[in-house]
């Protein structure tokens, strides 16, 4: 092969004075084998960030903005109620801060989360399932009243959707500097993402349609119904158009407060549902057909950016959001087919040699 040929590498041209500076910079990403011919679609990775989601941005400026303000003292407990990447964005950022975090956590969610965060330090509290996010949003504040603890209130602080206008936001922008970018497609867990995205975009893309979705299960926006809150903007109930659905990180049973403002704003063009089956369906075929290996937030999205793909116009280019990577979801129904043991396929390709057969 000549040498010409051969991929290189030539290094960043910089090393990192901790892990908490290789945060954001994800790259997008062209889709290649799934989708029509007439447009041009592409991911946005956030997989890439070290804690392997989009989560690891709100969690590093929480922590920030909050030793900043003076909120948050040194060696203070930290605690959040989290379905698991921002637990794990926070794990890493205080274990590298030094900082105690105790996280609360709906049972439900799967345990790959909370190993995950244990092995970064973290302290990880279950509440029942029955009482949803609900449950584990209100344990979280229990524990920081009784103890003095720091509340991360990623659902309410402007930090989280901040880092977004400031970061995640400003690579789309520099990544598609003129050039077209006709939607950007994401959901919602504390709606930080898309309101930070779409404040900037409304600026500086105004032409650009912005998509959102949630799940069919759990359509709380489109139910045209409003959060009951506290003074403080806390959800205070559980919000009566929540029903139970699998795509773990997306929209909790309440609307939080950083994503009423995408609300009140008008900051996305259309509403569009998404069912848990074709979310799962679909990154198994971005695992299959692209080597792209993402949770089902991340099929949903691309599930949703198929959908706009049918009846944009010839040319159009399409940007969706992937939250997090699939290995978190090794023990839940993303991965139910998927086994571990040699299937008959397998088998007959080990048959089909002598040597080195397993029983």
């Amino acid at each position: 092969m000549a040498e010409d040929s051969i991929r290189k590498t030539t290094g960043r041209g910089r090393r990192f004075d901790s892990v908490l500076d290789t945060i954001g910079d994800t790259p997008v990403i062209r889709i290649n084998n799934l989708g029509p011919n007439h447009v041009t679609l592409y991911v946005k990775a956030e997989f890439f960030n070290p804690g392997a989601s989009v989560k690891d941005r709100l969690a590093l400026n929480i922590i920030e903005a909050a030793e900043r303000s003076g909120a948050l003292k040194p060696g203070q407990t930290v605690v959040e109620a989290t379905s698991g990447n921002t637990g794990i964005g926070l794990a890493l950022v205080c274990a590298q801060k030094g900082y105690p975090l105790v996280i609360t956590m709906a049972e439900s969610f799967s345990v790959e989360r909370r190993r995950l965060m244990r092995m970064l330090g973290a302290k990880v509290v279950l509440t029942p399932k029955a009482d949803k996010a609900m449950g584990m949003y209100r344990k979280a504040q229990e524990l920081a009243e009784k103890n003095g603890w720091f509340l991360a209130h990623q659902f309410e602080t402007g930090a989280n959707a901040d880092i977004h206008e400031t970061t995640t936001a400003r690579e789309i922008l520099a990544d598609f500097e003129g050039e077209r970018l006709d939607y950007v497609v994401s959901g919602y867990g504390t709606g930080g993402t898309v309101t930070g995205i779409a404040r900037a975009l409304r600026r500086e893309r105004p032409e650009t349609k912005i998509i959102l979705s949630e799940p069919a299960d759990a359509a709380l926006i489109a139910s045209g119904r409003a959060q009951k809150r506290n003074a403080e903007g806390e959800a205070d109930e559980s919000h009566p158009a929540f029903h139970p659905h699998p795509i773990q990180g997306w929209t909790p049973d309440f609307i939080p407060l950083v994503l009423q403002e995408a609300i009140d704003q008008g900051f996305y063009d259309e509403l569009i549902p998404v069912e848990g089956p074709e979310a799962q369906k679909q990154a198994r075929a971005l695992a299959a057909k692209e080597g792209i290996l993402t949770g089902v937030s991340g099929g949903a999205t691309v599930a949703v950016a198929l959908q706009v793909a049918e009846t944009a116009e010839p040319g159009s280019v399409i940007l969706a959001m992937l939250p997090d990577t699939g290995e978190r979801y090794l023990s839940t129904p993303l991965f139910e087919a998927v086994g571990a043991e040699m299937n008959d396929e397998e088998k007959a390709i080990s048959a089909s040699t002598p040597g080195f057969q397993i029983g």
